[in-house]
């Protein structure tokens, strides 16, 4: 099913969308780009005239969840927050899905095409940010400013515990096992009540199964251009965050990076906010 507007929970689950999305404090200009990929929604904010940042969310999080640092962001930028296709939110895949990783590029040109971004910075979160280095690799002259917030399977691979705890929401979804899922990695942590609810009616959504970009290798690294900065949650369960720290200064030697003490994966980028808006507008410039 490729439309979620089929679906008989679609109520329930778009009334949970707006209820986070109405924690931006900043107004927002509401989207929908066509691409040969179906209907792309972007949440905007900020100046128009101002210099753009593309967010791109975690594996189903939504643009929704940046609520806690638009204000910062959108200060002095335009900034750009994307609905993936094919995960939960507000877009609609049309009638050729994404399979492969050059088309799931070509999507986001489309996109950002469309959007008339043509130099952005790019902030993506676990998947998002998997997504945003592929971006930077496959248009250099695109993003000149990259932002990674504990990126999976990018530098280092994942750990077997948590690989353990997400098998089973990845062979049958629900929302009992993407709670537990979220409790566990973030040791219970105080999450936005609205957003939880929202992620976990997200396993209802007929998504298609996400094209997930290698691990870049070799000389791929250095076809990098942009200012580079990884953010990594110190009690991160997705990966051994020193291990991360180790490889990132091997293959990008000149990218910064920084670790937030009691944060984990899943509390990003919500908590803990002040302290990543920070890092966010230091990396922006």
């Amino acid at each position: 099913m490729s439309r979620f507007s089929d679906s008989p929970v679609v109520e329930g689950f778009f009334s949970a969308y707006d209820r986070v999305l109405a924690k931006w404090p900043l107004p927002i200009d509401t989207i929908d780009v066509e691409s040969d990929y179906g209907t792309t929604r972007v949440n905007a904010s900020g100046p128009l005239d101002g210099p753009p940042v593309v967010l791109l969310p975690g594996g189903g999080a939504t643009s929704t969840v940046w609520f806690a640092n638009v204000a910062a962001l959108a200060r002095r930028n335009r900034v750009f927050a994307i609905d993936p296709m094919g995960e939960p939110g507000r877009s609609v895949v049309g009638g050729k899905p994404i399979r492969t990783v050059d088309e799931l590029m070509s999507w986001l040109d489309q996109v950002l095409e469309t959007l008339e971004v043509v130099r952005t910075s790019a902030v993506g979160h676990g998947y998002g940010a998997m997504v945003a280095l592929e971006c930077a690799l496959h248009r250099p002259e695109r993003v000149d400013t990259l932002v990674l917030l504990d990126p999976p399977s990018c530098f280092a691979g994942m750990r077997l515990a948590y690989l353990l705890h997400a098998v089973p929401l990845l062979v049958r979804p629900t929302r009992e096992r993407m709670r537990s899922l979220i409790r566990w990695e973030t040791q219970k942590a105080a999450l936005d009540a609205d957003w939880l609810d929202l992620t976990e009616r997200g396993t209802d959504f007929p998504s298609t199964k996400p094209v997930v970009p290698r691990r870049p290798k070799g000389n791929r690294w250095a076809t990098l251009s942009a200012d580079i900065t990884v953010v990594l949650a110190g009690d991160s369960k997705v990966h051994n965050s020193s291990r991360v720290v180790d490889t990132v200064g091997k293959v990008l030697p000149n990218a910064r990076t920084v670790v937030l003490t009691g944060c984990s994966h899943h509390m990003l980028p919500m908590l803990p906010a002040g302290e990543l808006d920070a890092v966010l507008l230091s990396a922006l410039g």
